[in-house]
């Protein structure tokens, strides 16, 4: 592994160090105290421990159930998504849990709706910085994106149904105002997690490169895509190149830029906002 790699591997898991220490902040100074619940499984895993303290003689963490619901998507993602991108999530998930142990809850304020939105923008900034640099905070990031590319539907429409799941339950059991609460933080999440990484799940990106050959199959080493070539000829240098399209999740963005610069630092890439595809790719 060459200095550069090690260099660029250490500052992603610090990123991801630093992303889930933020998210851990996020629920135990603000989200479980005022009981309103964060998206996807953290959510979840905090809507259980709720359940399970109060209905079971068990007492069980937020933390731990965090890092037991993930155990078995992280297996399928790192057969289904990508090798990279399911350990620094697994990571994450592992550090995440470690601080929501370690941080103590404490109630800094009564103000249900101050919670739900400090808590919903602090564990946003966390999940947004973990999301640029190529990473998740697992859970249902990796069963958005399995299932996004069987049914081809997309990636929002998972996370949807996720929270409106958690929502409805938490409303049904711990009465509606707190789940009203909980759809401010999952749209103050929502619109800082945009500023931050994107607010696109679908891009294209349009590469010009002269080394076509070494660059597709780095990619293809690294994700399962379709990749379209067509020629391309500066206008300035009269040089013959080519120009690579290939459709991306957000999450793949971080990959997409790692593998240009390791194979052709020189290359014009392009990233532009996906309305939608038609048509599917295979890989035999």
């Amino acid at each position: 592994m060459t200095k550069d790699r090690v260099w660029l591997e250490t500052k992603v898991f610090t990123v991801v160090l630093i992303g889930a220490f933020i998210n851990a902040i996020a629920m135990n100074l603000f989200l479980i105290p005022a009981n309103v619940y964060a998206s996807g499984f953290t959510g979840m895993a905090q809507l259980l421990a709720n359940i399970i303290t109060e209905y079971t003689p068990l007492t069980l963490s937020t933390g731990i159930l965090l890092l037991a619901l993930n155990i078995p998507v992280i297996i399928i993602g790192w057969v289904k998504v990508g090798k990279s991108f399911t350990v620094y999530s697994f990571i994450s998930v592992v550090l995440t849990s470690f601080f929501l142990e370690l941080i103590p809850v404490i109630h800094l304020s009564p103000d249900i709706l101050l919670n739900a939105v400090f808590g919903g923008v602090i564990a946003a900034v966390g999940v947004g910085i973990t999301l640029k640099w190529g990473a998740s905070t697992g859970g249902m990031d990796i069963i958005a994106m399995i299932l996004s590319r069987m049914k081809d539907r997309p990636v929002g429409t998972y996370f949807f149904i996720m929270n409106a799941v958690i929502i409805i339950t938490a409303g049904m059991l711990y009465g509606w105002e707190k789940a009203l609460y909980t759809l401010v933080t999952l749209y103050a999440s929502t619109r800082v997690i945009d500023a931050i990484h994107t607010r696109h799940e679908k891009l294209t990106a349009m590469i010009v490169t002269k080394k076509t050959d070494e660059l597709r199959k780095a990619i293809h080493a690294k994700m399962v895509r379709g990749i379209t070539t067509v020629p391309a000829k500066g206008a300035y240098t009269n040089e013959n190149k080519e120009m690579m399209i290939i459709v991306i999740t957000r999450y793949e963005l971080f990959e997409l830029e790692r593998v240009i610069k390791e194979v052709d630092p020189h290359a014009f890439t392009n990233i532009v906002q996906t309305a939608g595809i038609f048509g599917f790719f295979r890989k035999d």
